[in-house]
């Protein structure tokens, strides 16, 4: 499994994206999803629109990797979760 790498310095709130719209078949929308994030960085908030869902994140250790994930479900009953790693470091 590819993790993608995103930098994040830790007095940022930034938004990060998982992208679903091209893997959706035709007419199907996520119906929930559910993001996981670890000790020591926060999820200030999420929402998802046209197959992406967007999260916006806080704080972190400088020196420290996260690794958040999102798990969805789709109109069609299909799950996939998908993570990435945010990689907190003064910037």
């Amino acid at each position: 499994m590819h993790i993608k790498n995103f930098p994040k310095d830790p007095q940022a709130v930034l938004d990060f994206e998982f992208d679903w719209s091209n893997w959706l078949q035709s007419g199907e929308t996520i119906s929930s999803h559910d993001i996981t994030v670890p000790t020591g960085i926060t999820l200030a908030s999420d929402a998802e629109s046209g197959g992406i869902v967007t999260v916006w994140l806080s704080g972190g250790t400088a020196g420290t990797n996260y690794i958040v994930a999102c798990e969805i479900t789709t109109s069609s009953a299909r799950t996939d979760e998908r993570s990435m790693r945010i990689l907190v470091a003064d910037r």
